[in-house]
Formats: C-alpha cells, sequence, structure tokens
C-alpha cells in the first residue's frame, strides 16, 4: 500500500431540515389548531481514529464528504428524523487544519477517539412553535440552518517512541529489521528508504514500544533537499531520538563528527523542538574495524562534538549490541513515562560493544 501522509478534502455536513406548517383537520373538530412539526438536524462529520490504518491513502479518491440531511417536519406535530452522523474512519496520529485559515481543528492520538469537522445544522421550528393566546393560527416556520462547509488539510505524523536519524546508509533501516518485526528494504545504495517505517520492540510482557525509520536526511533537507523535508516532521512525536553514524565509512573523506553536525544543522532549520529533543548517538557497522580503531574513532567523535550524553556501540546487521541498546531504550522511555525509574547501577548510560568483548 502506498504510503501518504498528507490529503486535502473537503467536508460537508448536513443541513437542518425546515419545520413545516400544518393545521389540524379532523371531523367534527372545527379549527384543531397549528400542528406542524420541527425539522430534524443535519448529520455532523467525525473523523474516527483507526489503529489499522497507517496511511491517508484512501483520501486521494475521496476528497469530498457530505453527511445526510435532517429530513423536514410534517403535520400531526411528527419531527423530522436527523441526518445520520458521518464517521470517517483516519490513521491515528492524524492532525486536521482548515485550509482557508490554516486554524488547527485537533488531533487524533487515540483508537476510536472522534474529532469533529463539521458540525450539522440546527432543525427548523415548525408553526406548532408560534401559537399563542394571540396568535392562535401561525403560519410562519423557519428553514434549518445549513451545515458546516470546510476544505480540510489532513497531515498525518506517525506515533513512536524513538525515531532514527541519520544519513542514508548509516544502517537504520537494518537495525529497526535486527530489533523487530518489520522489514523495510535493504540495499547497498543510498534512499533504499522511501517512507517511515514502524517497528514494535519487545522485551517481555508489558515491556515494548515503538520505533520508526525515516529516510535518511542530507544537507539541504529542511529546505526541500532529498526526502528529508517530508520526513522530518514524523519525529515531531517522538520522545527520544537515536542518531546513527557509520563509524567506518568506505570513503575516507567522510567525517562522522562532520555528518553529524550536518544532520544537527537540519534539525535546527527545520524548526520546532526537534533539536532540543533527547538524542543518543549510536556508532554502526563496528564491526568493519579492529577493537582499537573503533576506541580511537569513538573518543575523538565525543571530542570533536563534545558529546555528553550516552553513545552505544552496535552492529546493526548481526544484531551485536542491540539488546543493550533496546534495553537501555526501555528504561529511559520507562523514566520519561513517569513509571519508576531504574536504578543508577541498573540503567547504565552507556552500552559499548565490540566484537573482541563478546
Amino acid at each position: 500500500m502506498k504510503f501518504v501522509d498528507e490529503a486535502f478534502i473537503r467536508v460537508e455536513a448536513g443541513d437542518g431540515g425546515s419545520g413545516c406548517v400544518s393545521f389540524r383537520r379532523e371531523k367534527y373538530i372545527p379549527k384543531g389548531g397549528p400542528d406542524g412539526g420541527d425539522g430534524g438536524d443535519g448529520g455532523s462529520i467525525f473523523l474516527v481514529g483507526d489503529t489499522s490504518l497507517n496511511t491517508l491513502v484512501d483520501f486521494r479518491y475521496r476528497r469530498l464528504l457530505r453527511a445526510e440531511r435532517g429530513h423536514n417536519g410534517m403535520g400531526r406535530n411528527m419531527t423530522g428524523r436527523s441526518g445520520a452522523d458521518l464517521l470517517v474512519r483516519v490513521p491515528v496520529g492524524t492532525r486536521v487544519f482548515d485550509q482557508e485559515t490554516e486554524a488547527s481543528l485537533g488531533e487524533v492520538l487515540e483508537g476510536g477517539a472522534r474529532l469533529l469537522v463539521a458540525q450539522g445544522g440546527f432543525h427548523g421550528l415548525g408553526n406548532t412553535r408560534y401559537k399563542s393566546s394571540t396568535n392562535r393560527a401561525p403560519r410562519q416556520s423557519t428553514p434549518g440552518t445549513p451545515g458546516e462547509r470546510r476544505a480540510l488539510h489532513l497531515e498525518l505524523i506517525v506515533l513512536a517512541d524513538v525515531g532514527l536519524l541519520g544519513l542514508p546508509n548509516a544502517g537504520k533501516s537494518s537495525l529497526i529489521r535486527q530489533v523487530s518485526a518489520a522489514r523495510p528494504k535493504v540495499a547497498d545504495y543510498p534512499f533504499t528508504t522511501l517512507h517511515p517505517n514502524l517497528g514494535v520492540v519487545r522485551l517481555g510482557r508489558e515491556r515494548s514500544f515503538v520505533i520508526a525509520d525515516i529516510p535518511g536526511v542530507i544537507e539541504g533537507a529542511a529546505e526541500g533537499a532529498g526526502l528529508g523535508i517530508q520526513f522530518l516532521k514524523h519525529l515531531a512525536r517522538t520522545r527520544l531520538l537515536l542518531h546513527l553514524v557509520d563509524i567506518a565509512p568506505l570513503d575516507p573523506d567522510r567525517d562522522p563528527a562532520t555528518e553529524v553536525r550536518q544532520i544537527e544543522t537540519e534539525l535546527a532549520a527545520f524548526g520546532g523542538d526537534l533539536i532540543e529533543k533527547e538524542r543518543w548517538l549510536v556508532l554502526n557497522k563496528a564491526d568493519l574495524v579492529d577493537q582499537e580503531t573503533l576506541a580511537e574513532r569513538r573518543e575523538t567523535l565525543r571530542c570533536e562534538l563534545g558529546w555528553e550524553g550516552p553513545v552505544h556501540v552496535i552492529c546493526a546487521l548481526t544484531g551485536a549490541g542491540t539488546d543493550a541498546l533496546m534495553e537501555g531504550l526501555m528504561r529511559r522511555l520507562e523514566a520519561l513515562g513517569g513509571r519508576d525509574a531504574p536504578s543508577q547501577a541498573e540503567s547504565p548510560n552507556d552500552g559499548d560493544w565490540h566484537p573482541l568483548n563478546e
């Protein structure tokens, strides 16, 4: 299924039904009086979160959504039937904006949650409502009010606890394949990932989190280069970022410290609070260098960046070091989530690994 994270649609709620002008006509009952009923309310339009959906592709072919109109009132004080509400299923994580005003109408963050995007019209009043001691035969009624009509911009922001960040071919897809059941494409050329992939990391009963892999970010991504500008927004709701760095690049001119700063520049240029999010440094492809070289490069990178946060060394291809990384992430997320934080002795800040230590 094609991944679509933006859609533009028009919604039209149902109009309210008109009130009725009617008089009671029965044998042997002269001057029966008014008996016109009210109309029915128009149907409203709600967006409903559905955890089984992960794309907005359906709205590429369904751009106009209409709710049912309220029925008109009838004689004998019969009220018109209200129009049925229209429930539209959307992926969890969908944000809604009014195209004309650019105002945010809300977001759907849970399965089953409802968001009203167009209010149905109010019913009209029948002539029964206007009878009084001085107006025995009212002939006035009111039409129903029109339902709301809006042009909407839907934007899907994937919901994940941890986001993977890095240049193309840093090993993000290999990592998510190793630690979850997700199976993104992996190849020896850049931009094999064309859309976000979500994987669930399970570490035991009731201990799991969601990790998101987005296409590689290159220089100028915040201005539209590559695919970064399109998908950096999917990191907005993550609680923690993993910054993957190729510690053994094939090109000798590539400098890991320069690549890290390049990504940081794009995060700052993109805006929001991405650059402020907690970020862990993950040095990948450690199996391609010896222990001495690895230790030297790791320490050099720390010094050049002035990095004070956690640094993990892994091999995403073989899975070495990933267990310690995932356990550290789980403990940190539990702490951020307000649950009892593990003790300092149980929650290491570093996750160093090298094949010779296995």
